[in-house]
């Protein structure tokens, strides 16, 4: 996402030992110095920030920049990765392959197999996998069937989540999304009956709806293997967003489906996600908190933290006079 990854983003999450994924359709490879455009989103009023960030995107993808700034963070030495829609996968992929890319993410808001098009010649992710060189993570998905598909694919890891992000209006401009723990839970059967089916393991990387440490804790006990973080990393003093977040749907010619909203600015990149937390909110030391979370379990690494026993506890809620009960699990 534009708001939370920059080159210099990317590799200082890369020097911290994550893998930050560059946007190769966002304002990065639209425009040689984008630091104007995102001074001027931060200053947009709530009622004007959708259409003239409509407007900021219209600007033409320049090829060149996609081997410009993939290069820019090849030379840090670290995984360097990047995504593209799947619209747009058969136009750029070849120049991310030239430019030294490690890891491409073909992401959309829902992606499947194969896609259906009366337009344009879809993007049969199948055949374009097994034809690539380089490893590819697909996404976004939210149930076993689709999860299942997209590991049939090839690909390395899926993205799972619909709708559960702070930025996202999936769910109430489209009326699609699915809780996320129930979507990484069925995520996670899919990838067992594919490893039995295949001997291949495919990482689950819950996608969404990561905004405290306990947040990504809950995650990896429903069965990911890692964690997509947005408005965390966009919160850093270092994101370009400038205390701003958004998605890659928000700025959608025709039917955005996204948000600008204000996160903040937390503090630097190392201490939202390896601390030290001053505050008790659980927004800082992301990792730290997933450590002491394991410790306090009695578990010693995250593949045995996958078999935690979850349990989905009722909540009682008065309203007025009666008691009404709920269902209440984990996230979003």
């Amino acid at each position: 996402m534009d708001s939370a990854v920059s080159p210099a983003t990317a590799i200082e999450i890369g020097r911290l030992g994550g893998v930050g994924v560059l946007n190769l359709e966002g304002l990065w490879t639209r425009y040689e110095e984008p630091e104007r455009c995102f001074v001027e989103i931060s200053e947009l009023s709530a009622e004007k920030a959708t259409r003239r960030m409509q407007e900021i995107y219209s600007q033409p993808i320049d090829p060149d920049l996609i081997g410009q700034r993939i290069g820019d963070m090849k030379k840090a030495g670290i995984t360097t990765a990047a995504s593209l829609t799947p619209q747009k996968v058969a136009e750029y992929a070849s120049r991310t392959v030239k430019a030294g890319l490690d890891l491409l993410v073909v992401q959309g808001t829902v992606v499947s197999a194969q896609h259906v098009s009366t337009k344009t010649e879809p993007l049969n992710l199948k055949e374009f996998i097994s034809g690539f060189e380089l490893p590819v993570i697909v996404g976004g998905c939210a149930s076993y069937s689709t999860a299942l598909h997209l590991m049939r694919t090839g690909a390395v890891g899926v993205l799972v989540g619909v709708g559960p992000g702070a930025a996202c209006t999936t769910r109430g401009v489209l009326g699609i999304g699915v809780p996320q723990a129930t979507a990484i839970a069925d995520a996670a059967g899919a990838r067992i009956r594919y490893l039995d089916e295949a001997g291949r393991y495919v990482h689950v990387i819950a996608d969404g709806g990561m905004r405290t440490g306990g947040d990504i804790a809950k995650a990896i006990a429903c069965g990911a293997d890692s964690v997509m973080l947005g408005s965390p990393i966009a919160a850093a003093t270092e994101a370009p967003g400038r205390g701003y977040h958004w998605g890659m749907a928000t700025f959608h010619p025709s039917l955005p489906r996204g948000a600008r909203v204000a996160v903040g600015e937390l503090g630097s990149l190392e201490e939202i996600l390896l601390g030290p937390a001053h505050e008790n909110d659980g927004r800082r030391n992301l990792f730290g908190a997933l450590r002491v979370s394991m410790a306090t379990t009695g578990y010693l690494d995250l593949k045995e933290f996958q078999k935690a026993e979850v349990m989905v506890a009722p909540a009682l809620k008065t309203e007025g006079k009666g008691l009404q009960r709920e269902q209440r699990v984990g996230m979003g």
